[in-house]
Formats: C-alpha cells, structure tokens, sequence
C-alpha cells in the first residue's frame, strides 16, 4: 500500500469513526456488560504495578519496571489492533471491515462523552446550585472541588474541555490517521499509563516515569493541533477572537507547567476573553501554574456553555479536515 493510499484509508476510518462516535456514544448498556478498552487497559496497568512496583526495590530498577510496563501496554495494544483490523477485514471484505474498525475506533474518541460531562456541570451551576455543580466537575478535573466557587468551578470545566480536546479528541483521532487503529490503540495505552502511574508522587516518580515522558511525546502534535482548531473555530463562532487566540497562544502556551495542556488552553482563553489555569489545589497542594489568558476570571454557566459552542465548532472543523484528507490526495506526498 502506498503512503497515499494508507493515508486516504486511514482518514477514512478516523472520518467514520467520528460519524459513528457522535451519532452513538459509547452505549452504557455496553460499558456495564463487557467495560471498554481504557478499562481494560488500565486493569493490565494496574497488575504491572502491583506485581513490579515494590517500595523495596532501588530507584534505577523501578523505573526500569515502569518502562517495562509502558511496553507491554504497547505491544499488547498494537498487537490487538493489528488482530482487530486483520480479521474485520478478512472477514468483512475492505468496506465492511473499515466499518466493524472504525466501530471499534470510535471508542477511543471522547467527543461526545467530552461534551456531555461540560455541558452537565454548566446544567448543574443553573439549575442545582454549587454543591452539584462540585459533584459534577470533579468527574472530570483532578483538583480539589470542595475549595471551589462558582467561578472556580466554571473555570475549571472549561480549562478540563480545552485539554481534553486535546489529548481525548484530537490526538486518538491524529494517531488513527497516521497508523490505523494499532496507532489509535497505542495511543490509549500511553495516555492511560500516564493518568494511572505517570505521576511525580513518592509511589510513581521512578515508576511512571517513561509513561510521562512518553504520553508528553505522543501529545505533542496534537496539542498543536488543538490549538490551531480553536483557533480556527474563533474565526466563524461569534463573540470569539481568533487574533487572541493565536495571542494567547504565542505568549502564554509554553509557561503552562505541562508542555502540551498551554496550547489548548491558551487558545480557549484568547478566543473567548478568559483567565484560565493560574494557581490551584490538588489533593491538599497548591499548584502555581501561569495563567492561560488575560481576560476575565470570573466566569459562571454561561461561560462554559460557550466554551462548548467554540468547541463543538472545533470539533466541526477537525471533522471536515479529516473528510477532506479522506478525499482529496495530498500533491505534496
């Protein structure tokens, strides 16, 4: 197959995979019968790290151990979709078997469930007040949600759907481009590693740290990418700035702790005229991170509920460039 062809394929199936994802989720009836693939790969994560992270073994050797774990992650991904693809298609001819892959595809993209989660917490701040709209974001932020107001929680919600644009949305969907569903699936599989074990406690410094480094490589392009869609977004979604976009971006991206999460934020913030990310608490700790933006910090329902037009408009966007791809053969390839 030439690189042409891999790629127009490729770009189907992510073009399908998005179709399907959108028009279907993830069914709650399948995740209680059978779980999903990031379960599964996380309950592979978690009996390396019971097997092999022991406080009793040197630094050097640990961190050997995490290694070890990320490439068994790895290998058993790609092997499964390598498998998947191989009997889809042997069994369903070329259409049918993109179809049953681009099926198993679309659970690896949250856009939908994204959207749900965000727009939850801008329903609980309008119609149950703070205590719910608490319960709401700690589903999908890490940080503290009882020291939180309403600004904080808003905040919060948005700055979780700008990074996980990001790395839920754009960067399986940018993998199942470039490599197919094995791409896609060894994409999950470090990320996963790295929310399980890829953490700068005690228990996972030297464990977790080829999960970090490695799930901060494998996000790089699409962190970019992320932005440029926001970016893009502001250009036809009234009320948002695409020039503060790009301002936020090329100011304030790369002062974010993390080498990827500025990008989107960053974004968000310019186009809509907000202040994100800044100091916060995590399990009992203060975080002093840069702020994403220059604009305002109290933002309440009606902030979130347009940080998701501007993402949805994204989402739109990224959509299109992809069906495009699927259509069109590149001249320069």
């Amino acid at each position: 197959m030439s690189v042409i062809a891999g790629l127009r394929m490729f770009a189907a199936l992510a073009f399908a995979a998005i179709l399907i994802e959108a028009a279907a989720g993830y069914p709650d009836a399948i995740y209680r019968r059978i779980g999903h693939p990031v379960t599964w790969i996380g309950a592979l994560a978690a009996a390396c790290e019971r097997a092999w992270n022991r406080a009793d073994r040197a630094f050097m050797a640990r961190r050997a151990l995490g290694a070890l774990t990320l490439l068994v992650l790895v290998g058993t991904a790609a092997a499964a979709g390598f498998g998947l693809t191989h009997v889809a298609t042997s069994a369903a001819g070329p259409l049918g078997g993109l179809l049953v892959t681009a099926a198993v595809a679309s659970t690896l993209v949250a856009q939908r469930s994204l959207d749900d989660h965000v727009a939850a917490v801008a329903a609980a701040l309008e119609r149950d007040g703070l205590d719910a709209a608490r319960r709401a974001v700690s589903k999908i932020v890490g940080r503290d949600p009882d020291t939180l107001d309403e600004a904080g929680v808003s905040r919060a919600a948005i700055e979780s759907l700008a990074e996980n644009f990001s790395d839920g949305v754009v960067a399986p969907l940018f993998w199942l481009v470039v490599a197919g569903l094995p791409g896609a699936l060894v994409y999950k599989a470090i990320n996963t590693a790295d929310s399980m074990i890829g953490h700068k406690s005690e228990r996972y410094l030297a464990f977790g740290w080829a999960a970090a480094r490695t799930d901060d490589l494998v996000n790089l392009p699409a962190s970019r990418l992320s932005a440029l869609w926001l970016a893009l977004a502001a250009l036809v979604l009234r009320g948002a700035s695409a020039r503060d976009a790009v301002r936020a971006i090329g100011r304030d991206a790369s002062k974010h702790r993390s080498p990827n999460a500025g990008w989107p934020e960053a974004a968000m913030a310019g186009a809509l005229g907000f202040k994100l990310a800044g100091p916060r608490a995590y399990g009992g700790n203060m975080v002093d991170d840069h702020f994403m933006g220059d604009g305002r910090a109290d933002l309440d329902a009606s902030d979130v509920r347009r940080a998701l037009a501007l993402y949805r408009v994204a989402s739109t966007v990224q959509g299109a460039a992809v069906m495009i791809l699927a259509l069109v053969t590149p001249a320069w390839l």
